[in-house]
């Protein structure tokens, strides 16, 4: 796997050399057509009449390249209301907020990539683990977002929403591309597509990334990345396949309590255990076939995955095991394998216009997991250790039908069934069979458009998934206390009130009146190989999104979310944040010159049920800037959190004891923000 990027490295080297080509004088004469010609195409698709609710969209690949991404999983932020952080080091998923959930690493929002699901179930760290750092930013060419469990093509673990990340087939030109930064940030990136045979493309692109990180202890990422693609045909009658290899290993970074900081015995970037981190890596085939014919339109894809992750962290320091320290280790090994088919067809149903889908999907996950005592990444007790089979099988039907020209109706059906089987390599007791099966009903009302205005209904049942091993254990493998076992499935019900308006030329804004209910939150902790007891749930919200092109050349992006969320007994959800903001100015092809101003906001939430310890709020800005020297070799400029502001990316409140304290302190845990740091890449176009 390193080899073929060694053999790109000096290909890479030769792109700063180009950099050197003469700039091209150019002034900056920007158009100015009039507002009625000024339309959101090349950033977003989601005009009135393009979709079945306000919180459904499309963001187009223009815009994922004007803004900068601190990580690659930050893509998903362009999705209104999501926001996306890091509590341990880069090499470990990400943190997602959207809604009124701390989705932790991915449990209710659904993402797939290139045709492929990302979140894990069962596994070693956490329900829905979704890991994007195998993400190539310069290969997305769209990202295809819902919200709530409105729509009968999503299954698991989309009830907050979901996210399909759509690939290149073909680049417009090969590239090169360098980019540095401080504190050992390098990342390279290569890529190319040409024609093998007639009719039959081949894409290729790869990617090396190095960082140490602002942290006292160097974060260290080394990051190997690689995607090949050959596709064939056209956009109705095509086919393609896709080999991917990506591998990471780091140095943690995990949060730290504030009663040393405070106290100035700690840095905001230090660490309490140097040994933490891991090293994982994912590495998949896939495929793909559609046609469009009289019959409809036919689509069948298929994937293999052989995952690994090997993750050690310390969240409480000496609190459990004084002498050693209270590192413990997570290993995750997997083969995944699946097929996903629907077909759609545009028919009449009696005197009405209809277009009516049937899907079907598989999914098979056979997975080695195992929960661990570590020091220094050394295994020194076994806590758990079990083989999982997990089989999730769903179909669905829906059918949207054109009441009157004012009125489309959009009905579905969709049933899921899952079937675990837990082998218990060190409880017998915890091991055993469990199955469920789940029908989720869904509806949506469009009415209009009125005066380039539409509103909507939507309204549905979802589902997420329980950790297999919680749904057989009978035993805590700590204490060795009777527990009881889990569903293996978990539904919820939300419906919204939604409207679109393109009234104000120029100005796209979509308003979402939400709620989603959870029978249970029943979480399965992988850092201490049990499932956490809760309640159910539910959640309420709005969410207020606008697009505002004024000039051709200017874009003002405002998205805004409120939440009320509880349980239903009415204590707080932690980590629920209250509020979430993004607003952003983008200059696009100002002459030579284009530029984005990102502000991104996270509200304050509580962290513990009573709501008598609350997160602090933070604001952070990021800026691009980009020149063209030539129409092939373009320079970037990114800088984060522009202001230099001390804030943190996630906050936690727990127990945790240190070498020296008496007793476990109950305090808050913070992983900071990175400090300001740029970032220059240089891009070269052959």
């Amino acid at each position: 796997m390193h080899s073929p990027f060694r053999r790109v490295a000096p290909a890479l080297v030769c792109v700063a050399a180009l950099a050197n080509t003469p700039a091209q004088a150019q002034t900056p004469t920007p158009p100015a057509p009039s507002a009625q010609s000024i339309t959101i195409t090349g950033n977003y698709d989601n005009a009135v009449g393009s979709s079945d609710a306000a919180s459904q969209g499309v963001i187009q690949r223009e815009l994922l390249k004007s803004r900068p991404a601190l990580r690659p999983g930050e893509v998903l932020e362009f999705v209104p209301g999501l926001i996306v952080t890091q509590h341990s080091g880069d090499g470990k998923a990400n943190q997602y907020f959207l809604r009124g959930f701390n989705l932790d690493h991915g449990t209710d929002f659904a993402t797939r990539i290139n045709g492929m699901p990302v979140n894990m179930p069962s596994h070693g760290h956490g329900q829905g683990y979704t890991d994007l750092n195998f993400l190539l930013p310069e290969l997305v060419s769209r990202i295809e977002y819902r919200k709530g469990p409105y729509f009968a093509g999503n299954g698991d673990f989309s009830s907050a929403g979901s996210a399909d990340i759509v690939y290149l087939k073909q680049f417009d030109a090969p590239f090169g591309q360098i980019t540095l930064g401080p504190n050992g940030y390098q990342r390279g990136v290569a890529g190319t597509s040409f024609e093998l045979t007639p009719g039959v493309k081949l894409l290729g692109a790869f990617e090396i990334g190095r960082n140490d990180g602002p942290w006292t202890v160097p974060e260290r990422v080394r990051k190997h990345n690689g995607v090949l693609t050959m596709s064939g045909g056209s956009a109705a009658d095509g086919w393609s396949a896709s080999l991917m290899g990506y591998a990471s290993k780091w140095n943690g970074t995990d949060q730290v309590p504030q009663r040393l900081i405070d106290s100035g015995a700690l840095g905001r970037f230090d660490s309490l255990d140097p040994t933490t981190g891991g090293d994982t890596s994912r590495y998949s085939v896939s495929g793909e076939w559609h046609r469009d014919s009289t019959a409809g339109r036919t689509h069948l894809s298929a994937y293999a995955i052989r995952y690994e992750l090997d993750l050690n962290s310390n969240f409480t320091y000496a609190l459990e095991r004084p002498a050693d320290g209270d590192q413990f280790k997570q290993n995750d090994k997997r083969n995944v394998y699946g097929l996903d088919a629907r077909h759609v067809i545009s028919h009449a149903l009696g005197s009405f216009d209809a277009r009516s889908e049937v899907g079907a999907s598989l999914r098979h996950d056979r997975v080695r997991v195992g929960l661990f005592d570590s020091v220094a990444r050394r295994k020194t007790a076994t806590t758990r250790d079990d083989q999982l089979r997990e089989t999730l099988v769903g179909a669905y039907a829906q059918s949207s039908v054109e009441l009157t020209p004012w009125l489309r109706a959009v009905g579905g059906l969709r049933a899921d069934h899952v079937r675990n089987h837990v082998d218990a390599l060190t409880l017998a007791a915890n091991g055993g069979r469990s199955s469920a099966t789940q029908v989720s009903p869904k509806l949506s009302l469009i009415a209009g458009p009125f005066a380039k205005t539409e509103f909507f209904f939507n309204a549905g049942r979802g589902l997420h998934s329980n950790d297999a091993r919680g749904t057989t254990a009978t035993v805590d493998p700590k204490t060795g206390d009777p527990v009881d076992k889990v569903p293996p499935l978990v539904a919820s019900r939300g419906f919204e009130f939604g409207a679109r308006t393109e009234v104000i030329p120029g100005l796209q804004s979509s308003l979402a009146l939400w709620r989603l209910d959870f029978d249970s939150e029943l979480l399965y902790v992988g850092d201490a190989g049990a499932t956490e007891a809760s309640g159910g749930s539910k959640r309420r919200g709005i969410e207020w999104n606008n697009r505002w092109i004024p000039v051709s050349w200017l874009l003002f992006d405002a998205d805004l979310a409120w939440t009320h969320a509880r349980f239903k007994n009415g204590d707080r959800i932690p980590n629920a944040l209250d509020r979430v903001a993004s607003v952003a100015v983008t200059l696009r092809d100002f002459g030579p010159w284009s530029a984005s101003l990102q502000l991104r906001h996270l509200g304050p939430g509580p962290l513990i049920e009573d709501n008598s310890m609350r997160s602090f709020p933070s604001t952070l800005t990021n800026l691009r800037m980009g020149y063209k020297f030539s129409p092939r070799v373009e320079a970037t400029l990114d800088i984060f959190n522009l202001t230099n502001k001390k804030a943190n990316d996630i906050q936690y409140f727990y127990e945790s004891q240190l070498p020296g304290e008496a007793a476990a302190v109950a305090d808050r845990h913070v992983h900071a923000a990175e400090p300001r740091s740029a970032r220059v890449t240089l891009q070269v176009r052959f």
